[in-house]
């Protein structure tokens, strides 16, 4: 049995407000859209099943690259506030160190560029928060 194999897919807002998917290290493109990143997942999974199923209903093998494949989703900044939407942005900007303000610009899309220093500071806080969260414990 063959195993799985992952491949990336990015997730970024459109200048147009809308979520775009794409494969960028697949022979075969695959893409998603919607004006969520939900909506996008769906459209990209659903593309997924149409590429397959076009191989399969003209009796043709499935490509070496599609079978069994999975995906591990990346996100530009406001894809991940836009799917994670219950994170509070102000509070979060505090915790990581960055000006809330500008924080609610790389949200909006509204300011494409962020330098790699502040990404860091984002996804180590994204960490912080999740191993705490992975150790929470209630009591009866």
């Amino acid at each position: 049995m063959k195993a799985k194999r992952s491949a990336t897919a990015l997730i970024e807002k459109g200048k147009d407000g809308t979520f775009g998917i794409f494969t960028p290290e697949l022979k075969h493109s695959i893409i998603g859209e919607g004006a969520t990143v939900i909506e996008a997942k769906e459209d990209f999974q659903n593309s997924v099943v149409e590429i397959i199923a076009s191989y399969t209903g003209e009796g043709k093998e499935v490509p070496d690259e599609l079978k069994g494949i999975t995906f591990e989703y990346k996100y530009d900044i406001a894809s991940f506030f836009d799917y994670y939407d219950f994170i509070n942005v102000s509070k979060f900007a505090e915790r990581a160190g960055i000006n809330p303000s500008l924080l609610r610009q790389y949200k909006s899309g509204s300011t494409k560029y962020i330098s790699e220093t502040q990404m860091k500071k984002i996804e180590s806080a994204l960490h912080e928060v999740g191993n705490e969260l992975s150790n929470v414990q209630f009591i009866v």
